[in-house]
């Protein structure tokens, strides 16, 4: 069964930088472009980048773009979001599945990042 696991979460300031990692098992990962998605407290689930399958495109919401790189490590089937310049809007949980909903995988349990002074 696919399984994905979110992790590096935390509390920070105002401009500061968290890196998230998802390792995913039970699916062939390398094959799947992977997104990061979030969900700020009392809103929907939003999309914050997706990366291709072989990492040779990317895309990012207008919000994160020039702040946050998505990158991925095939080999060791592991998604990573750097994230630079954090704002308190950033304030989200934070989680990793498939690009395309056709292909979702359970859920994780995400990963907390809260942006305060």
């Amino acid at each position: 069964q696919a399984h994905l696991v979110e992790s590096g979460g935390g509390l920070v300031q105002p401009g500061g930088s968290l890196r998230l990692s998802c390792v995913a098992s039970g699916f062939i990962f390398s094959i799947r472009s992977m997104s990061w998605y979030r969900q700020p407290p009392g809103k929907e689930r939003e999309l914050v980048a997706t990366i291709s399958d072989y990492g040779g495109r990317t895309n990012y919401v207008d919000s994160v773009k020039g702040r946050f790189t998505i990158s991925r490590d095939n080999d060791k089937n592991t998604l990573y979001l750097q994230m630079n310049s954090l704002k308190p809007e950033d304030t989200a949980k934070y989680f990793c599945n498939t690009a395309l909903s056709v292909y979702y995988k359970p859920w994780g349990q995400g990963t907390q990042v809260t942006v305060s002074s």
